[in-house]
């Protein structure tokens, strides 16, 4: 009998002891421990990776060349592995058309939906569209074609892909003689040249070709009947200039629009036939923006406003716009924001009137005189983009552009004919635009007939199940028509999960990574769940979290450290939550035990005015007025959609920069930020990697490195020598290993197997050429140097103030055990904003710097949060300002002040609930954060 358990042996991938642990299968089990300990190590780079390679192995070499392999985890054996998912923190897609509902499949089985049972509307007089008659469709033609010679064609096949060898000879069978392919008419009789499988094809059938009088209406009445019955509906008139389709399907009875035939593609914003013909169905177009292009209005135009024309042709622009002004009756010395509107109309679109204008270079040595119109800053600006070979120029000028609903589909996507189609006096997008509760009420409270039921029935099932998959993973707030780029990882990763729920897999590995990112916690009950139907499925769900609830709620736990890095790696606990908290050694039991562990001493506060945020209304903010105080640890909570990121992120964080960097990032809708003069600069804190390539680590990013680079260029062996600090950079040839250009290692590509990274032969991994490491400061090269963790290199360097006071930092965030030279793309997300943090700490503030943080948290153990918190504390203290948007209690708990926002998310939300101290919120009536915040505070 086969145990029911995933049994690994000797796991030595990165940190990890050459653990053996017996996982038990079909359960829920969470692997915790802190940052830096082993647990994604395990979960994904250990576990996952070997369940997909052994997926990929089982595929031909043909096939493998396409895939992306994972590297081969250091373990000696794994068993009882099942086929294995991975749900990461990562955003789901960077395409401008991904959408929630693309993503989910919902929008396919809605687009379905409209296509069988819609109601299809006349976009001209609103009036409900029809079937028309064959004697109306004749009436129209003679009517719209009056006097033109026209052929009469039966559609077939429009933009579809094939070969269609057969439909030829059966059309010929029917006694035709002629076709149109892809625009070219053709006789049946010549051999038709092969049709290109992959690409999309249009025939039709020549019916007829008269000229459109009413001597020959008998002669057009035939054709068209003729042309619908063999399309089964549709005839289309052609002249040399157009074409148009008219259907027996669905017209318009008093305008004569034809609509056709409904298809599932007709409200597709991927596809020509459902998208906006204006924007190619994204909604936007990108143009450019007056405020972008005059930032500063209290400039004149000679003073440089407008920032595109104050470079090397400015001299020429000037004149012509001074021989505008002198037309118009303006002045170029006028403040942008004075000038009068009908003057600022033709500044920035241009007039049709003639303009004398005379050119005159500075030199004076050449000069001439035209009569012609001014088109204007923006008109200008748009042609220059669209003209210009260089691509560099094209991405300078995007600075000045924005996205901006198009204003023909008004950012709905589809053609209007697609808009007009109705289910319950709701088009698609009117449906996609409400919120995911609002979606699943619509849907299960439609009112049809008895045979749109019977119609309907299948896909209603399928399209209420997925919408009540994302209500249970606490993500009714959002639209279906939200686009996936601008969802945080763990909405993503939420999203993911549900499309998994709906796929009812049984006998699956799933493994998760913090699922409750971004979740409040009144929304983790629902989470939990959701993760238990998909264990009582049949499969086993292993989770990499932090969360104190979804740690109760657990199945098996597996405990990984004692420390982090070099001193983790080990399995410290392996059993049931009531074991845990009975077993001595485990940091987390501890802290599940006893909450009030986590708390904040040492407190030095000085209030130093406030932030007034005023009418913030950009998303679902109701237009709000909000405080910020100075000084202070403030937390922004909320249920997730409340509007916290929105206030914070898109309001707050960029208007700032705004001011303070002179950037031109669009900021949210807001009227103004009362007390900009009480901070001197922002500085936003996230979780993104602190480098992009391996080269980059926390010693170059915390500035360390240089003045270690220097303390070598000073030892008596390198001033001999002749040596430069630029010596001991492996960014710089002179010193690196030649071989593999200061890497350390080389890549070789494997084809369909993953690269694989060796050592370099040369410098055996040491980076530097022989020379380089010869220089030892007490006893150490710089390779070694490299290879030092946090807390060695802190001893090492213990008499060098400039080097000890940059790594202290790092050592008080909790990182002590990450290595000076580490490659930056293995840090987790919480390493990455602790290094940022410690690089901030180890700079000399003036005490004005307001620090905005988006979930701190994520990623962080009990025990780190304490030590982020002691951070964040200490940044307090010297007076500067630390806002946080988290759901985290301990965190909440520790702050000065709370903004709430809410009640609810999305459409329910953007309202301030409360706002004080985490004692006031607690009893905050109609707060959700005070809800939880009362319970803790009683702990």
């Amino acid at each position: 009998m086969v145990e029911n358990k995933l049994k690994i042996r000797g796991a030595r991938h990165h940190n990890l002891k050459n653990l053996d642990i017996d996982i038990p299968k079909n359960k829920l089990v969470v692997i915790s421990g802190l940052s830096g300990s082993g647990k994604s190590t395990l979960a994904f780079d250990t576990i996952y990776a070997e369940g997909q390679r052994r997926y990929v192995e089982s595929l031909s070499a043909y096939a493998r060349q396409f895939l992306e392999m994972m590297d081969k985890p250091d373990v000696d054996s794994i068993e009882g592995l099942s086929p294995a998912i991975s749900i990461q923190q990562k955003t789901t897609s960077k395409n401008p058309r991904s959408t929630v509902g693309t993503t989910t499949e919902i929008y396919d089985y809605i687009r379905l939906l409209f296509a069988r049972i819609g109601i299809p509307y006349c976009t001209n007089c609103g009036r409900k569209v029809s079937t028309q008659s064959v004697e109306r469709i004749c009436d129209s033609v003679l009517k719209d074609f009056s006097g033109e010679k026209i052929l009469i064609l039966a559609p077939i096949i429009q933009r579809k892909k094939g070969t269609y060898e057969k439909l030829f000879e059966q059309i010929k069978k029917d006694g035709y003689s002629r076709i149109r392919l892809n625009g070219e008419i053709l006789s049946l009789d010549d051999e038709i040249p092969p049709l290109d499988r992959q690409k999309w094809h249009n025939i039709e059938i020549v019916v007829d070709r008269i000229t459109t009088e009413k001597s020959e209406r008998s002669r057009l009445f035939e054709a068209i009947q003729t042309a619908i019955k063999a399309s089964k509906g549709d005839v289309m008139i052609a002249t040399e200039k157009s074409e148009k389709i008219f259907s027996q399907n669905n017209a318009c009875p008093y305008c004569g629009l034809t609509v056709g035939e409904l298809e599932p593609r007709s409200f597709s914003f991927n596809s020509p036939f459902g998208m906006c013909k204006t924007c190619n169905g994204l909604g936007v177009k990108m143009e450019f923006d007056a405020d972008l292009v005059v930032p500063d209005k209290s400039k004149s135009i000679l003073d440089g406003a407008i920032v595109p024309w104050s470079g090397r042709f400015s001299a020429f622009r000037r004149q012509a716009l001074r021989a505008v002004g002198k037309k118009f009756g303006f002045d170029l010395m006028t403040p942008f924001d004075k000038i009068k509107p009908k003057h600022l109309q033709i500044i920035l679109h241009g007039t049709d009137d003639l303009i004398d204008f005379t050119y005159r270079s500075k030199s004076g040595d050449s000069s001439w005189q035209s009569t012609n119109s001014f088109e204007g800053v923006l008109s200008n600006l748009q042609r220059t983009f669209m003209e210009t070979d260089s691509e560099s120029k094209r991405e300078w000028l995007k600075q000045f552009m924005r996205d901006t609903p198009c204003n023909t589909c008004n950012g709905k996507k589809l053609k209007p004919e697609s808009l007009a189609v109705k289910i319950n006096e709701k088009g698609i997008m009117d449906v996609c635009d409400m919120s995911i509760d609002n979606c699943y009420d619509f849907f299960s409270s439609l009112k049809l007939t008895e045979n749109e039921q019977y119609i309907a029935r299948d896909v209603l099932k399928e399209i209420k199940e997925r919408l009540e998959f994302l209500m249970n993973v606490g993500l009714n707030y959002l639209t279906l028509n939200r686009l996936s780029s601008t969802l945080s990882g763990g909405e993503s990763q939420r999203i993911r999960l549900a499309t998994q729920i709906g796929s009812n897999l049984t006998g699956v590995l799933y493994v998760l990574d913090e699922p409750t990112i971004g979740l409040h916690q009144r929304d983790n009950a629902r989470l939990i769940k959701t993760l238990n139907k998909l264990r009582n499925l049949g499969n086993t769900v292993i989770v990499v979290e932090h969360d104190e609830e979804v740690i109760r709620n657990s199945d098996w736990m597996i405990d990984l450290g004692p420390g982090a890095g070099v001193h983790g790696g080990n399995v410290v606990f392996e059993g049931t939550v009531n074991q845990i908290l009975k077993d001595e050694k485990s940091v987390t039991g501890a802290y599940l035990k006893n909450n009030s562990l986590i708390n904040l001493e040492n407190k030095i506060r000085n209030r130093s005015g406030s932030l007034i945020v005023k009418n913030a209304s950009e998303n679902n903010l109701k237009n709000i007025d909000v405080e910020i105080p100075l000084g202070l640890f403030v937390s922004v909570t909320g249920v997730s959609g409340s509007g916290k990121s929105t206030l914070i992120n898109d309001i707050l964080l960029k208007t700032l920069e705004n001011h303070f960097s002179k950037s031109n990032v669009r900021a949210g809708t807001h009227k103004e930020i009362i007390g900009l003069e009480n901070i001197d600069k922002v500085i936003a804190i996230d979780q993104s990697p602190i480098g992009r390539t391996p080269r980059s680590n926390p010693a170059t990013y915390i500035g360390a490195f240089t003045p270690i680079r220097e303390l070598y260029a000073n030892t008596a062996l390198s001033k001999e020598r002749g040596y430069a600090p630029g010596q001991f950079s492996f960014n710089v040839a002179d010193g690196r290993c030649f071989a593999c250009d200061g890497d350390g290692v080389k890549q070789i590509e494997m084809q369909f197997l993953s690269d694989v990274y060796v050592k370099c032969d040369e410098c055996k991994g040491k980076r530097y050429n022989t020379e380089t490491l010869s220089v030892l400061y007490k006893g150490k090269n710089i390779s070694d140097i490299l290879d030092m963790t946090v807390y060695e290199a802190l001893n090492f360097f213990e008499n060098v103030p400039a080097i000890k006071r940059k790594l202290q930092t790092v050592f008080d965030v909790g990182l002590g055990y990450i290595k000076l030279g580490q490659s930056s793309t293995t840090l987790s997300g919480g390493e990455a904003q602790r290094v940022k943090l410690a690089s901030e700490l180890s700079k000399r503030g003036t005490g004005k710097t307001l620090y905005i943080l988006d979930e701190p948290t994520t990623g962080l153990h009990f025990a780190d949060v304490q030590k982020l918190l002691d951070v964040l504390n200490r940044l307090v203290n010297l007076g500067n300002t630390v806002v946080v948007i988290e759901h985290n209690m301990d965190v909440i708990k520790n702050s000065d002040w709370l903004i709430d926002l809410g009640p609810e998310g999305g459409d329910e939300g953007g309202q301030v609930v409360a706002t004080g101290t985490p004692k006031e919120i607690s009893k905050a009536p109609g707060s959700y954060t005070g809800k939880y915040l009362k319970k803790i505070l009683k702990k």
